[in-house]
């Protein structure tokens, strides 16, 4: 304890190590003289020179001279206890301003900077100069609330900033960091509902993992048991060729084993006579003649009562093949349609509406628009119809469908005509009636599916856009899922092609739109 003691006492309080050629100054202080010289060097340009530990005022700059006794002390100190090793944080020491000494400190000099009540510490920085005016080469004290900027006192009392509202640089800096928290408060608010979407998400994939492996495991089971029963069916069927191959054979091998007969009897007559006509006795010749000529007529009779054709052999039945063949497809697709088809599967798996009454609305339908008795064929002519004027028809060759939807997922089929134009999309009621505001597609209320110049086309609020392929073939599967705001359409060939989707947020009941711009084309729902 002792030997700290005077370690500290013989210790210079700029550079914190034992004294190096000691002086010491009127105020009775000391310093190693170069440490001290460079503290008067600094204070040459102010005029004044102060003690750097009591702050006492000296007259003049003092003649610096080496304190011999205290240096004596300090080299017999050194020599029997050797100076540990300098702090690795490098300190930088000022003694120019009584408040704020800009200085960078190692943990021993911020013990001696600590205890004094007019230095203010603050966390280190890499520049100094950025806390300084560059303008006035102050200290940066405030904060101008109009032009965002850290200012000195000079700039506020008669710079730019005079007159301007300012803040200590203490209330600004809580002011942003109020603000700041409420910016990191609606970050979190937003990381949160970011990982509520994320399990939301997590949560949705297992669902549709679960549907598909559902979806996979019933129609599997289907498929498996109409494989069944198509191979049952087909093992009927066959069985049912086999037999009336079998007795058609049978009937055939009877009427060969007659004829065989036929043909060993004829051809023993046919000997006989041959004998006959060969003996050169006339006498022996006739006398065989009488019994010879009745054989001879009951043989013609005979073959006369066996005359037997191919078609007395029979043939299969292929009415009663092609009975028990379409019995049995109807009874699979009984048993199918007992246990859900499989498109209805798979629709009501997903949720979807199998829809079978999409028929158009007659008081909507334009002039030249013919409808068939069943309301399911539209075809465009040149015939007026004569129909009654109402608010809701159109002024050109469209008609909406009767049935409208305002939730849920459904899907039906429509075809068109090999020629002409015809459109099938969907529209809300509210669209105009006059062209060309009424077009489909012509307008932000409906979506169309265009076949024009044999190929298809999708337009919505004016913009219409040619797909890149021929037609396969023209039937048309449309899926509309009202609250995802997806309308879809597929072209119904072997495979599937999907045409085209529109996205929207659905703010109205859909109907569905039909229209045919060519004379004869039709569209049938």
């Amino acid at each position: 304890m002792a030997s700290a003691d005077l370690r500290d006492k013989l210790t210079c309080s700029i550079c914190l190590s034992i004294y190096t050629d000691p002086a010491t100054l009127p105020c009775g202080h000391s310093f190693c003289l170069l440490c001290i010289g460079d503290v008067m060097d600094t204070q040459d340009g102010s005029g004044v020179y102060t003690c750097p530990e009591c702050r006492a005022e000296l007259q003049g700059r003092p003649a610096l001279e080496k304190n011999k006794k205290l240096r004596n002390i300090t080299e017999r100190f050194r020599s029997t206890h050797p100076e540990q090793k300098e702090a690795v944080i490098p300190c930088t020491y000022c003694f120019q301003s009584p408040v704020h000494c800009e200085a960078s400190l190692c943990e021993n000099h911020l013990r001696i900077h600590s205890k004094s009540p007019e230095h203010v510490l603050t966390e280190p920085t890499a520049s100094l100069v950025n806390r300084r005016c560059s303008i006035h080469m102050e200290i940066l004290r405030y904060y101008c609330c109009e032009d965002a900027a850290c200012i000195c006192v000079s700039c506020s009392l008669a710079g730019e900033h005079r007159g301007h509202q300012v803040e200590t640089l203490s209330e600004a800096a809580e002011k942003k960091k109020e603000t700041l928290r409420n910016i990191l408060q609606k970050l979190t608010s937003q990381r949160e509902e970011a990982e509520k979407r994320v399990q939301n998400l997590e949560e949705h994939r297992r669902q549709v993992q679960e549907k598909a492996a559902g979806a996979t495991k019933d129609i599997t089971a289907q498929i498996r048991n109409i494989r069944e029963r198509l191979e049952a069916l087909e093992k009927r069927v066959l069985s049912e060729i086999s037999r009336q191959e079998e007795q058609v054979l049978l009937r055939v091998s009877d009427l060969i084993r007659q004829l065989e007969i036929k043909k060993e009897e004829l051809s023993r007559k046919m000997g006989d006579i041959e004998t006959l006509c060969d003996m050169m006795d006339p006498l022996t010749v006739l006398q065989g003649r009488e019994s010879d000529r009745a054989d001879y007529c009951d043989t013609e009779k005979d073959t006369e009562r066996c005359d037997i054709n191919v078609h007395d052999a029979g043939d299969l039945d292929v009415g009663l093949i092609s009975v028990t063949l379409r019995s049995g497809l109807a009874g699979i697709v009984t048993g199918v349609r007992r246990r859900r088809r499989v498109p209805e599967v798979l629709h009501w798996l997903l949720g979807v509406n199998m829809v079978r009454d999409i028929l158009p609305e007659v008081n909507t339908a334009g002039h030249y628009l013919a409808l068939s008795g069943d309301l399911k064929t539209i075809t465009r002519t040149y015939i007026q119809q004569g129909r009654p004027e109402t608010p809701d028809r159109f002024n050109c060759n469209q008609v909406l469908s009767s049935r409208y939807f305002s939730s849920g997922r459904h899907y039906w089929e429509m075809e068109g005509s090999e020629f002409g134009v015809w459109v099938v999309g969907m529209s809300y009621h509210s669209i105009n009636r006059k062209p060309p505001e009424s077009w489909a597609g012509n307008n932000n209320k409906s979506w169309a599916l265009i076949f024009w110049d044999n190929s298809y086309h999708h337009r919505h609020n004016f913009i219409s856009v040619r797909l890149p392929y021929r037609p396969s073939c023209y039937r048309i599967g449309i899926f509309l899922d009202y609250e995802a705001g997806r309308l879809s359409f597929y072209e119904l060939c072997d495979p599937v092609r999907h045409l085209h989707t529109f996205t929207a947020a659905f703010t109205e009941p859909l109907h569905a739109m039909l229209e045919v711009d060519e004379a004869n084309a039709w569209v049938k729902v």
